[in-house]
């Protein structure tokens, strides 16, 4: 091999790696004038608030000790503690610290931050990129999005830019700026895992999901995007261990601006509502109900009275879309009603016995929640059917409590078809294979008519909530 052949194989090579090098440098963001730009507006907030003394871990049984703990990590895990009775303070009581993250919005002193993390505060103190502490008043909370709005006396203070959460992208990059375990300023980053996730209890927040390392007193920072704009405020993560486990949860910037502003205008959230009880549509439901796939929300109940009964809508409807936003899953829904103003009017979507149309419905304002209690009586008629179980017409107080029409109301459950789906003594149903059950006589009509092998949908009301449940019997 002559020396110029190997003087170019090595200069080939040497151009090779530095272009490999040069790609991956191009394609790795440089967060460093991000944080240099943002971290003045992030904040740190600590609180303090009487407790009742004594060792919270000793009233739970199998709990360990937490008194030795460093004040910063026993409050961390004394959040996860059951509540418990207050107990008569025995010594006087201490004051209790927390700390969390936030980041202001606005030059005259506006800081957002989780509801959570200032959750029964005496006193907020929050502290600057400068170390300087600044007493902060509560404008106004919302446990429902855990969002929180406070003030600080200032001017000409440093804040963050607002970006829009809508416009994120699945795969884009994000940064997390905040206090975890009491470290200020901390950054880490990550992706965008998902958008519109729906958590257990969290009906009104479609959460970003992302993989930015996020640890107690990190909640109520800021979550950025790479042109320095605040899309989100990072609220929680799912863990097994209490540390990261690489998901993490951020309240969309949309949402938490809409409430903000209320919270600022008015001290108070108002969201629409539409008075129904949903659920999902899983492939078993959506055969039943004559759809090509699995999508929308299933309305188990109306209630009575509410918006979605005086603009038309019925149990056994799917809603499909809700002002021109498709729902996709049933947590959709939730999202798209509690951002329309209340009074205003909203296009619906649905399907109704295989059929598709649209109700306009004017939407109201989201309630307290309340209980429903159901009374039970009757005799039923034992009856040998196909499904095992004896039920009996309802009788006028059972329909009163209720506040339904029709059904019957199981008595007893046999053996067979009944028992394996789980039904019980006391379970009113109302309507089977899309047939409306107004009595005994059409409860044994329809059982006798149920098609094989193929899905059933029967709805149920149980203790006041009504749902959905699918099966199929054999041949």
């Amino acid at each position: 091999m002559s020396v110029a052949f190997k003087t170019l194989v090595a200069s080939a090579a040497v151009a090779l790696s530095l272009s490999f090098a040069q790609l991956a440098s191009a394609s790795l963001p440089d967060f460093t004038e991000l944080v240099e730009e943002t971290s003045p507006a992030v904040v740190n907030i600590s609180t303090r608030q009487t407790k009742a003394p004594g060792n919270p871990a000793a009233m739970v049984p199998g709990m360990p000790d937490l008194e030795g703990l460093p004040p910063i990590f026993r409050e961390f895990f004394e959040r996860s503690i059951p509540q418990m009775p207050r107990q008569q303070p025995r010594q006087r009581d201490r004051e209790a610290q927390s700390l969390g993250s936030g980041f202001i919005i606005s030059a005259d002193g506006y800081v957002l931050t989780n509801n959570h993390v200032i959750d029964g505060a005496d006193e907020i103190i929050v502290r600057l990129s400068d170390r300087s502490e600044l007493e902060a008043k509560l404008i106004g909370t919302d446990p429902r999005t855990d969002v929180a709005l406070l003030k600080v006396q200032g001017s000409d203070l440093p804040y963050v830019k607002l970006g829009k959460s809508s416009a994120l992208k699945v795969g884009e990059w994000v940064v997390a700026i905040g206090s975890p375990f009491g470290f200020d300023h901390s950054v880490t980053a990550g992706i965008v895992s998902a958008k519109g996730r729906s958590l257990p209890n969290e009906n009104y927040v479609p959460f970003i999901q992302t993989d930015v390392a996020i640890n107690p007193g990190n909640s109520g920072g800021p979550l950025f995007n790479l042109d320095g704009e605040v899309v989100g405020i990072n609220s929680q993560i799912f863990t097994r261990s209490g540390g990261f486990m690489g998901l993490s949860f951020a309240i969309p910037m949309d949402v938490a601006m809409e409430v903000a502003d209320q919270l600022k205008a008015q001290g108070k959230v108002s969201r629409g509502w539409l008075g129904v009880i949903i659920q999902e549509v899983n492939k078993d439901l959506a055969e039943s109900f004559g759809l090509d796939k699995p999508a929308g929300a299933l309305i188990a109940q109306v209630m009575p009275d509410g918006p979605a009964a005086k603009g038309g809508l019925k149990d056994g409807d799917i809603i499909l879309s809700f002002n021109g936003k498709e729902i996709v899953m049933s947590g959709d829904l939730p999202h798209a009603v509690g951002r329309v103003k209340p009074g205003s009017k909203a296009q619906v979507q649905i399907v109704r016995q295989g059929k598709r149309q649209t109700l306009s419905v004017a939407v109201g304002s989201l309630p307290e929640e309340g209980e429903a209690v159901v009374a039970q009586g009757g005799t039923p008629e034992k009856r040998s059917n196909r499904l095992g179980v004896a039920v009996s017409d309802l009788t006028a107080e059972q329909k009163s409590s209720l506040d339904i029409k029709s059904g019957v109301v199981i008595g007893e459950v046999l053996d067979g078809p009944a028992a394996f789906i789980g039904l019980r003594p006391g379970d009113v149903i109302t309507h089977l294979n899309n047939s409306s059950i107004d009595s005994v006589k059409t409860f044994a009509d329809v059982v006798d008519e149920l098609p094989k092998n193929r899905s059933v949908s029967m709805r149920v009301i149980r203790q006041g909530r009504a749902s959905f449940i699918t099966f199929k019997l054999a041949e």
